[in-house]
C-alpha cells in the first residue's frame, strides 16, 4: 500500500519562507510532516509560519545562511535538540546574479555557485548522520529547466543547477545503503516574485513561455506540493536519483 503519510516526520526545508521552497511546505505539512523553514530573512519566515499554521503541524522558524557551514551546522543542532530527528530535507535556497559569461563578476559567480550548490552540500553533509542514525532519509534537491538548458545570460545559474542534478546522483549512489533516497525537481516557470520581476523587465516573456508550454501557463508554487510530498514520502522508496521536471511540459516541446 503506498503510503504519503509523513506524521512524525521532520522536514527541513531551506528558503522555504516563500515561493517554490513554500509551495513544497504547504505540501509535506499536508502530509503531517513537521516544518523547519530554514532562511535568512526572519520577518519573511514568520509570515511564511503562519500561513502554514491551518495545517496544524510544528513549526519553526530559524535563521539561517546556508553559505555558512557554522550557521547550518547550528540550524541542524537546533533541530535535532527539539525533534530528534531530522527525516527530509529540501535543499532550495537559491539566487541569480550577473549577466552572460563575458561580463559575470568573481564576486556574482561565487554568490551563485556557493547557494545553489555550495549551501545544497552544507546542508546534506550536516543532516546526515541523523537520517543514518533513524535507518533512513529523504533528500529532495531543487534544479530547474537550466539543469537541462544552457541559458546565455545566466551561466553561474545554468552551471550550479546542472551540478546540482549530478551532485543527486551522487548522493543517491553514496547513500543507498544507509536507506537515504536523493531526487531532483526541475521546476519550470513558476509565477514567484522573482519571475514577477522578470516579466516586468522583459515584457514579452508572458507570452512566449505560455505559447511554449503544452499546459499553456505559468506554474504556481503549489504545483510543487504534490511532487514534494510524493519525494519525501514512503511511496517513492525505491525512487533516487532522479531528476524530474515540473513544468507543464515546457521541457519537452519542440
Amino acid at each position: 500500500m503506498l503510503s504519503f503519510n509523513l506524521a512524525e516526520k521532520v522536514a527541513i526545508v531551506t528558503g522555504g519562507n516563500g515561493g517554490i521552497g513554500l509551495g513544497i511546505a504547504h505540501g509535506l505539512a499536508a502530509g503531517g510532516a513537521t516544518i523547519v523553514i530554514a532562511a535568512r530573512d526572519e520577518e519573511k519566515s514568520a509570515l511564511a509560519a503562519q500561513q502554514l499554521a491551518p495545517h496544524n503541524v510544528g513549526i519553526m522558524t530559524i535563521a539561517t545562511d546556508v553559505t555558512d557551514r557554522s550557521s547550518v551546522d547550528a540550524m541542524v543542532e537546533v533541530v535535532l535538540d527539539a525533534f530528534g530527528r531530522i527525516d527530509i530535507l529540501v535543499n532550495n535556497a537559491g539566487t541569480n546574479a550577473g549577466g552572460s559569461a563575458d561580463v559575470i563578476t568573481d564576486d556574482e559567480w561565487d554568490l551563485v555557485m556557493n547557494v545553489n550548490m555550495t549551501g545544497a552540500h552544507y546542508c546534506s553533509q550536516a543532516v546526515y548522520p541523523a537520517m543514518k542514525a533513524k535507518g533512513g532519509g529523504k533528500i529532495i534537491n531543487i534544479g530547474s529547466m537550466m539543469s537541462i538548458f544552457g541559458h546565455g545570460s545566466a551561466p553561474a545559474y545554468a552551471a550550479s543547477k546542472g551540478a546540482i542534478v549530478q551532485y543527486t546522483k551522487a548522493l543517491a549512489c553514496g547513500w543507498a545503503d544507509d536507506n537515504i533516497q536523493a531526487n531532483a525537481i526541475l521546476p519550470g516557470w513558476i509565477d514567484t516574485n522573482l519571475t514577477r520581476e522578470l516579466r516586468d523587465a522583459v515584457p514579452s516573456l508572458e507570452e512566449a513561455v505560455t505559447r511554449r508550454t503544452p499546459a499553456a501557463k505559468w506554474g504556481t508554487p503549489d504545483d510543487l506540493a504534490g511532487l514534494g510530498l510524493f519525494l519525501a514520502s514512503p511511496a517513492s522508496d525505491f525512487i533516487t536519483g532522479a531528476a524530474i521536471p515540473a513544468d507543464g511540459g515546457y521541457s519537452v516541446q519542440g
